[in-house]
């Protein structure tokens, strides 16, 4: 299955025994948005509310950490899903925010992980079918996956500003990029190239094509040839990316799960200000 599906392969497919659908909306504070309520307003034929939200290490000190092994295993068993399974991940969110969803799954191995281009606009834009209420699952048995990914944390990211083994992307606007008055932000990580996600996504909010979005991050200055590592506000847009990196064929990259809430809350990180390089 290929990482990114169309809305008509989806609907060519929906009641298979092994596909499962995931509502993997999740919206920033500010919205006043409900993703579980809307969800039980619209959501695809069958599809499970993944709650993206509350699937984090509420333990760590890390802000908003992606779920531990454990965690992992009790969210799958709890929505009845088997390992292995061909999972679609779709949203409604401003911040796409199925592409943290497809990290999690590809970061704990699942192995037929996908992401449904346009999300929910597209599918309702076509006049598909949908489903109210909350789809009825049985709870399962999951096992407890070994995590795979690469996920850096905030002394790793100190030791590249010395080092410049990793090439750091900043996911964010440009106003916050460069720290600019009103933006709430003091600027980014030192030395990181700025490729606002939005830029990875047509009008209508599916993903361009692999050959723009690759012409998109060598256009920062990105050599898609050498290890990256992805940030944003939280390690949610980060994952936009991210996955837009694997589109377009990069293979060594990393996510800094903290990113920017954990970066700028410490004073005695470095700060730089001003655009892109």
């Amino acid at each position: 299955m290929d990482k990114l599906v169309s809305t008509e392969w989806v609907a060519a497919r929906i009641g298979a025994d092994d596909l499962v659908i995931l509502d993997a909306t999740m919206h920033l504070p500010e919205s006043g948005r409900d993703a579980a309520a809307e969800y039980e307003e619209r959501h695809l034929p069958g599809a499970r509310f993944l709650d993206l939200a509350s699937f984090v290490d509420a333990g760590s000190k890390v802000p908003k950490a992606i779920p531990t092994p454990e965690q992992f295993a009790e969210r799958m068993a709890a929505l009845g899903i088997a390992r292995g399974s061909r999972i679609v991940l779709y949203d409604d969110s401003q911040i796409r925010s199925a592409a943290r969803a497809w990290f999690l799954f590809d970061h704990a191995g699942e192995p037929n992980v996908a992401i449904m281009d346009g999300g929910l606009a597209k599918w309702q834009s076509e006049g598909r079918a949908l489903d109210t209420g909350n789809a009825g699952v049985s709870p399962r048995g999951y096992p407890e996956p070994h995590m795979r990914r690469e996920v850096r944390d905030k002394q790793a990211m100190l030791a590249n500003i010395d080092a410049a083994d990793m090439q750091v992307i900043d996911a964010r606007d440009a106003a916050r990029f460069a720290g600019e008055e009103g933006s709430g932000s003091e600027g980014h990580i030192p030395g990181a190239a700025n490729v606002p996600f939005g830029m990875l996504l047509k009008e209508d909010g599916t993903y361009r094509p692999a050959e723009e979005i690759r012409a998109t991050f060598e256009a920062a200055g990105v050599d898609l040839d050498r290890p990256i590592v992805t940030s944003c506000n939280s390690g949610m847009t980060a994952c936009v990316l991210l996955f837009g990196l694997e589109l377009a064929g990069a293979q060594n990259v990393a996510l800094y799960d903290g990113s920017w809430l954990d970066w700028g809350a410490d004073p005695a990180t470095p700060k730089e200000s001003g655009g892109a390089r």
